[in-house]
């Protein structure tokens, strides 16, 4: 019997409603199943993130593994195309895979060695570039979320919710990201994304320093992964060291890169307004520091 933590059923609840309580509802059994099908042993006590069940567990022949169950989604579907693609290349094997349900056999990395954890911000951030780098260069299988459509939805969405911003100044950051976006939109890009690659997204392993988790991934430029190394562990005065630094490891023109970041911020800004929370100045404060066209 599998105890099921109750931060992930409180996570489901609040963002998929009664499709995350069904999920929450209907975890064991399935937990059961794939134990049973794929024969596999409990190796140690469940981990989750904000959607998702973690099991460690041990494959027939003694293989160290990891059980992955979660709600099937537009973002979740992704996430085995895209570890195949890459192949364990820079990101964790990908073992076996249903695809009615979603669920996953991962290879088992060093939770406890996660990217969050190292002392220097820098490296830490240089660690993710190059990950990005490598990454990115695969191009993107068919049948993934493509950005173009993500930032036509996202301008479509814009000047509605303008409306519900009261700070004039938080209004015209937001709008300047629409604009930044609207430039870039017909050249959305077509390089295989992780889109979540912050710093507790990877982790060490015994075959590679670092690898990358969980991705969300889509097809578009690479420009759009920069945000969540620059909100890791925000430092205000640090946020142009790490653009730089990203878009020269990267290799990224850097005004299409900061537009592109733009719509990172205008994509989480648009969420936040959705639910009726007031504007992350942290997010705010990110458009502002990339704001200088010759930076």
């Amino acid at each position: 019997m599998i105890d099921i933590p109750q931060e992930l059923a409180a996570s489901q609840q609040e963002y998929n409603g009664e499709a995350g309580r069904t999920f929450i509802a209907g975890l064991p059994a399935l937990t059961a199943e794939f134990l049973g099908r794929w024969e596999l042993k409990v190796d140690g006590r469940p981990m989750h993130g904000v959607s998702a069940l973690v099991l460690p567990v041990l494959r027939r022949d003694g293989t160290p593994a990891v059980l992955k169950l979660q709600l099937l989604d537009e973002e979740s579907a992704g996430e085995p195309v895209a570890l195949r693609a890459w192949g364990g290349d820079g990101a964790v094997r990908l073992l076996d895979h249903d695809e009615a349900t979603g669920t996953m056999l991962l290879e088992r990395l060093d939770s406890s060695r996660m990217l969050a954890h190292h002392p220097d911000v820098h490296e830490s951030v240089l660690v993710i570039a190059g990950l990005l780098a490598h990454l990115t260069s695969f191009p993107a299988p068919a049948g993934l979320r493509h950005l173009g459509d993500i930032a036509r939805d996202m301008l479509e969405q814009t000047p509605e919710a303008l409306a519900h911003i009261p700070d004039p100044e938080a209004r015209r950051i937001v709008a300047d990201c629409a604009a930044a976006v609207r430039e870039v939109v017909d050249d959305p890009g077509d390089s295989l994304l992780h889109w979540d690659l912050h710093d507790e997204n990877v982790l060490a392993s015994e075959r590679a320093p670092w690898l990358a988790i969980d991705p969300k991934p889509l097809t578009g430029d690479p420009g759009f992964e920069l945000w969540p190394a620059l909100a890791n562990r925000f430092d205000p005065t640090d946020i142009r060291w790490r653009f730089d630094a990203m878009t020269d490891v990267l290799g990224l023109d850097r005004s299409r890169a900061r537009a592109w970041t733009y719509g990172r911020i205008l994509q989480n800004s648009l969420w936040d307004i959705e639910d009726g929370r007031p504007l992350d100045e942290e997010q705010l404060d990110i458009a502002r520091r990339l704001r200088d066209p010759t930076g």
